[in-house]
């Protein structure tokens, strides 16, 4: 692995920003973001990452790689889940084996966000297709999670409505602004969307190190919850992104040969959501314990996929 990449990486103001709300937390800090500037941040991070895809692919078009890469994506958010499920189950329940198997298959927002800023600072572009990439990987792991647990747990089958947790998936608020910022940045008249350029552009790393500060904070408080559960998460969390990240890496030249895309197919398969999945399993997986499957995701896949996964996925990659 390239080190002076992964120094890069780890002196990122953005990163830096995560580490700080850790040590806020760590050392009892008053320090907090109002949870309304938080919503606020993760909402316009969508958008604008969002926005930007669209007006891509507006530029780009649609080629036989974008087909390929949807259907990529849709594959690998369904088999995540069902590998992780088999492997999680010897050890935890059916429920919250079905909640982390959905989380680890689908996909974290902030850390495709964190990775596109990577990709920025290394001078390479990414295709907008993969905006619609990660907003395809999102709901399918939650289907796949949700019929896991209904499969191997009967009294969670007769009490799920299996339309409005596949109703609610398709319809959460991360997936509702991802695709429908998308549309809009592809429909849209460039001479115009060119007007809020400065909103979508110029501060984008300002409010994504705020929101990563945010993060670190609530990753320091969701740890203590987490360390209960002992090895078995904690090496889950660690290792099982690792090895899927690097394996989506190499199986990605399949449909792309664009590194940029083949760095964020890795990290997306790699990344773990604690926003929507949590939404999700709160109706379709009651008896699953968030203080479980959140601290998972956000406390320890979250940091480890940006320090150690991007430089190694970024590695694989170019080999």
């Amino acid at each position: 692995m390239n080190v002076e990449i992964l120094i890069q990486n780890i002196t990122n103001p953005t990163l830096l920003f995560f580490v700080l709300g850790i040590i806020a937390n760590r050392v009892k800090s008053d320090l907090e973001i109002p949870a309304t500037t938080s919503k606020f941040i993760s909402l316009y991070l969508l958008f604008s990452i969002g926005f930007k895809g669209g007006q891509e692919l507006t530029h780009s078009g649609f080629t036989s790689e974008i087909v390929y890469s949807l259907i990529f994506a849709i594959v690998i958010s369904s088999l995540i889940p069902i590998i992780s499920f088999y492997i999680l189950k010897t050890k935890l329940s059916i429920s919250d084996s079905g909640a982390v198997a959905a989380a680890y298959g689908s996909v974290s927002a902030v850390t495709f966000v964190a990775a596109s800023n990577f990709l920025e600072s290394q001078g390479l572009d990414f295709g907008g297709h993969m905006v619609a990439v990660m907003a395809m990987m999102e709901s399918p792991a939650i289907i796949v999670g949700v019929t896991l647990i209904m499969l191997y747990d009967s009294e969670q089958r007769a009490n799920n409505n299996f339309k409005s947790i596949l109703h609610h998936s398709l319809t959460n608020a991360s997936v509702m602004m991802i695709i429908g910022s998308l549309v809009i940045g592809l429909i849209s008249d460039s001479k115009q969307a060119r007007g809020i350029e400065p909103f979508t552009t110029d501060i984008f790393k300002g409010f994504l190190a705020i929101f990563l500060l945010e993060m670190g904070l609530v990753s320091s408080q969701k740890f203590n919850s987490f360390l209960r559960y002992g090895w078995f998460a904690t090496l889950f969390g660690v290792l099982f992104p690792l090895i899927i990240g690097s394996l989506v890496a190499f199986a990605s030249q399949l449909v792309t040969d664009n590194t940029a895309n083949r760095f964020l197919f890795a990290i997306l398969a790699a990344s773990a959501s604690y926003i929507a999945v949590p939404a999700s399993m709160r109706i379709a997986a009651p008896k699953s314990d968030p203080g479980l499957y959140i601290p998972m995701a956000l406390a320890v896949t979250f940091p480890i996929n940006l320090t150690i996964g991007m430089p190694l996925y970024f590695y694989l990659v170019n080999l």
